[in-house]
C-alpha cells in the first residue's frame, strides 16, 4: 500500500538533534573543578578563559584555551582532569567529535567520571555525530550509551534517526516492533509516531508483514477517517488483490463511515443484490436516505426505483428460499450453503446463517475455502458473537484479498468494541 504522510510523521517529530549545544554542566564541572586544590595558576587561567569563550558560544576559541593549558608541562591528574572536562565542554558545542570523544575517553579512564555523567557525555557524542550526519558512528555511540545503562527517550530519538538516515531499515523495525510488544504486554498504548515509524520503515524495506503490522495497530489505536480511506482506496490495487471482493470493501467502507456519495450507495446496493443479498441492498439505499445522501435533487426519483428492485428481489428470494435451502442441502458441494448462509444473516437471521455456512464448509469440496470462513466470520458478528468471529477471521489465509479483508474486519470489529 502507498501512504502520502504517514510515514512521515514519525521521521519529523525526531528532527531534533542531540548536540547542537553544550551540555552546559559540562562547562561548571570543569570551571569549578579548575578552581579546586592542586590546579596551578598557569592551567587555571587558560581553563577559566575557556569557560567565560564557552558561555558566550565561541566554541572554538575556547579549544584553543584548551590546548594552552595542555601545553602547561608537568600536570597533574587534577589539572588532566579538567583540561578534559573543559575539552568536553567546548566540543559539545562546536560540533568537533573527534576532541569530544578524546575529551570523554580520558574523563572515563580517569575513574572519577560519575555514571550519570558519562551517559550525560555519551548523550551529546551521539547527538554530535547525528548533526555532523555521520550516521554511523551516531548509531555506535547511541548502542554503547544503552548498553551501559541508559534509557533516555531522547537518545531513542537518536538512535532511530540515524538508523533511519543510514538507512538500516531492518533494524529499526525489529527495534520498534520489540518496543510495541512490550508497550502492548505493559498494557500501555504504542505512541502514534512510533506505530508511524514503524509504517515507514517498513515501506521504505518493503516488509509486507510489518507493513500490515503497523496499519492494523494504527487503525486499532488511532482510527481515523483518514487512515481508513487510505487503506480501504489503495487495497483494491494491492498486487493479486481479486476483482470479486468489490462488495466486501464497500462493506468496510460502510462499516467504517466511508461511504463518500450517492453513487457509492448505489454501486453497493446493485453489487449486494446481484450477489443474491437483496436485504442488504435494502439496508444500504435505506441507510443512504437516511443520510440524506440519496433521494435528493435530479436522481432522487431513481433511487426510489431502485429501493422498489430491492424490495422486488426481496420478495423474489423469499418465495424461493424452501427450494434454495433444498438444492443447497442436496448439492455434493457447499458452495451454495455458504451463500444461502450469509443470505440469512442479512435477512435478520444471523444464528440460523452462521449453522448454514457452518455445515456447507464441513461439507467440504468448497470452490474459495477461505472466502467461506472471511463470510463465517460475517455472520458470526452479525449474530453478535464478535469473539468468535474474530476467531474465524483470524484462520483466513487466501492471498487474493480474503485475508486482508479479515485483518482489518478484526481490526475494525475491535474498535467498535473500544
Amino acid at each position: 500500500m502507498k501512504f502520502k504522510t504517514l510515514s512521515l510523521v514519525a521521521i519529523g517529530a525526531m528532527a531534533f538533534v542531540m548536540g547542537s549545544a553544550p551540555d552546559s554542566r559540562l562547562g561548571v564541572l570543569a570551571s569549578a573543578q579548575a578552581q579546586a586544590e592542586g590546579v596551578r595558576p598557569a592551567v587555571g587561567k587558560s581553563l577559566k578563559d575557556a569557560s567565560a569563550l564557552i558561555k558566550s558560544g565561541k566554541y572554538r576559541e575556547a579549544l584553543g584555551k584548551v590546548a594552552e593549558a595542555e601545553a602547561v608541562s608537568g600536570r597533574n591528574a587534577t589539572e588532566n582532569y579538567n583540561i578534559e572536562a573543559m575539552r568536553v565542554a567546548a566540543a559539545s558545542g562546536a560540533g568537533d567529535t573527534e576532541a569530544l570523544v578524546k575529551g570523554f575517553e580520558a574523563l572515563k579512564a580517569s575513574g572519577r567520571l560519575a555514571q550519570p555523567e558519562q551517559l550525560r557525555m555519551m548523550e551529546s557524542i551521539a547527538g554530535t555525530y547525528l548533526r555532523n550526519k555521520d550516521n554511523a558512528r551516531a548509531v555506535t555511540w547511541a548502542q554503547r550509551y544503552f548498553k551501559e545503562g541508559g534509557n533516555s527517550a531522547t537518545m531513542k530519538q537518536v538512535l532511530t534517526t540515524a538508523q533511519f538516515n543510514s538507512g538500516d531499515m531492518a533494524a529499526i523495525i525489529k527495534d520498534t516492533e520489540a518496543e510495541i510488544n512490550a508497550d502492548e504486554k505493559a498494557g500501555r498504548t504504542p505512541s502514534k509516531d512510533k506505530l508511524n515509524l514503524l509504517l515507514g520503515a517498513a515501506m521504505r524495506q518493503k516488509d509486507g508483514n510489518a507493513e500490515q503490522l503497523a496499519i492494523g495497530k494504527l487503525l486499532t489505536y488511532y482510527p481515523s477517517k483518514e487512515l481508513w480511506v487510505q487503506v480501504l482506496g489503495t487495497l483494491p490495487q494491492k498486487k493479486g488483490f481479486s476483482d470479486r471482493f468489490a462488495l466486501d470493501v464497500y462493506r468496510l467502507k460502510l462499516a467504517t463511515g466511508n461511504m463518500r456519495d450517492a453513487n457509492d450507495y448505489m454501486e453497493f446496493a446493485q453489487l449486494a443484490a446481484q450477489a443474491g443479498y437483496p436485504e442488504e441492498g435494502k439496508s444500504v439505499v435505506d441507510k443512504g436516505l437516511a443520510a440524506g445522501v440519496l433521494g435528493q435533487g435530479a436522481e432522487g426519483a431513481r433511487h426510489k426505483r431502485l429501493l422498489d428492485l430491492m424490495n422486488k428481489r426481496i420478495a423474489e428470494a423469499k418465495a424461493g428460499q424452501v427450494e434454495a435451502q433444498r438444492s443447497a442441502n442436496e448439492a455434493k458441494d457447499g458452495n451454495a450453503m455458504i451463500s444461502l448462509g450469509l443470505a440469512y444473516a442479512f435477512r435478520g437471521e444471523a444464528a440460523k446463517g452462521v449453522k448454514m455456512i457452518e455445515a456447507g464448509i464441513e461439507k467440504a469440496a468448497l470452490k474459495r475455502p477461505e472466502d467461506a470462513k472471511l463470510y463465517l466470520g460475517m455472520a458470526q458478528m452479525m449474530a453478535g458473537d464478535a469473539n468468535k468471529a474474530i476467531a474465524t477471521w483470524r484462520t483466513v489465509k487466501g492471498a487474493d484479498g480474503s485475508a486482508d479483508l479479515a485483518r482489518l474486519w478484526i481490526v475494525q470489529t475491535r474498535s467498535a468494541k473500544r
